[in-house]
């Protein structure tokens, strides 16, 4: 197995559990290492040219230091969000939504392009998916955005 130049690496609680749940979001599993008892403790999963790797939260041969300790205590991910384009957000949403992600905002159009919206997963960790608007001019895109965050100046 060859690794993805790009690939994200989760911490989580349930591997098994969420490697289904990231399933459902368009990654394949292409591997897996089973732990002292057979449980997987890591999966590798595939998305396009991405790859996602779910590790255990805790019984990983990780050594024992304070960002260990802070990782497992958590929150997940605190800062950093994910982002995936999708073909079908609506169908990304009521997925996200049934599968018992937080929305933390509903899906909405942006001055950039695209039509998006956000939640925390099962896990914890902050996603953005997104699906381009079909009628949207490129070209003043960036100045349309800076207008929306910080007004016209």
């Amino acid at each position: 197995m060859v690794a993805a130049a790009f690939r994200v690496g989760l911490r989580v609680e349930d591997v098994v559990a969420a490697a289904r749940f990231y399933g459902g979001l368009g990654f394949e599993e292409v591997g897996s290492v089973p732990g002292p008892d057979g449980v997987p403790v890591m999966t590798i999963l595939g998305r396009g040219d991405v790859q996602l790797i779910v590790d255990a939260l805790v019984g990983m041969p990780f050594p024992d230091s304070e960002r260990e300790r802070r990782t497992q205590a958590g929150p997940r991910g605190l800062g950093v969000a994910i982002g995936l384009g999708v073909d079908d957000l609506a169908a990304a949403h009521a997925y996200c939504r049934s599968a018992g992600c937080e929305i933390t905002s509903e899906p909405r159009d942006e001055a950039w392009g695209d039509r998006v919206f956000e939640c925390l997963d099962p896990y914890g960790y902050q996603w953005e998916f997104s699906q381009p608007l079909e009628d949207w001019e490129s070209a003043a895109g960036l100045e349309a955005t800076r207008a929306s965050w910080f007004g016209d100046r």
